[in-house]
């Protein structure tokens, strides 16, 4: 996506985003769904941990479901070599809070990191327009469902 085609409306559902998935990590964080909990390790969200205590409880919301069936591409190494973006094709018996979980990280990745050439539209701004709002949206309800709202909502 170039900056000029980033409207205003874009780049404020953008930011939204941006603040919404931060604060959805920081909330990780401060409930303790740490990658490592030993002294003096960088403190990095378990986005696995929150999956494996949640996953059974979860039953996915219409966000989750628009989400799932916007199903956006994730980046991949191509066979020769070049960078591409691929449909995601879950695992047998990943749960939906797990694939709904890999398609926020996804959004979030090809937002931030994304690909600077031969992106076949994973970043058109019509299609961010799409998903932004829903990635918005389910990590609202993930953070209700597994009550890590104080932190997500939460004025420091």
């Amino acid at each position: 996506m170039q900056r000029n085609d980033i409207t205003d409306d874009l780049a404020k559902l953008a930011f939204d985003f941006f603040y919404s998935f931060s604060r959805f990590e920081f909330a990780l964080k401060e409930c303790g769904y740490l990658k490592s909990k030993k002294p003096g390790a960088k403190a990095k969200p378990n986005w696995g941990e929150f999956v494996e205590k949640w996953e059974d409880r979860y039953a996915i919301s219409e966000a989750g479901r628009a989400l799932l069936e916007e199903n956006p591409a994730t980046q991949v190494i191509a066979a020769c070599g070049d960078l591409d973006f691929v449909a995601v094709d879950f695992a047998e018996g990943n749960s939906d809070l797990q694939q709904v979980v890999d398609l926020v990280n996804i959004v979030r990745n090809n937002l931030f990191h994304g690909g600077k050439h031969g992106g076949k539209g994973w970043d058109d701004p019509k299609r961010m327009m799409t998903l932004l709002p829903i990635v918005i949206t389910l990590l609202g309800e993930l953070a209700e469902f597994s009550e890590i709202d104080g932190d997500y909502l939460g004025i420091y």
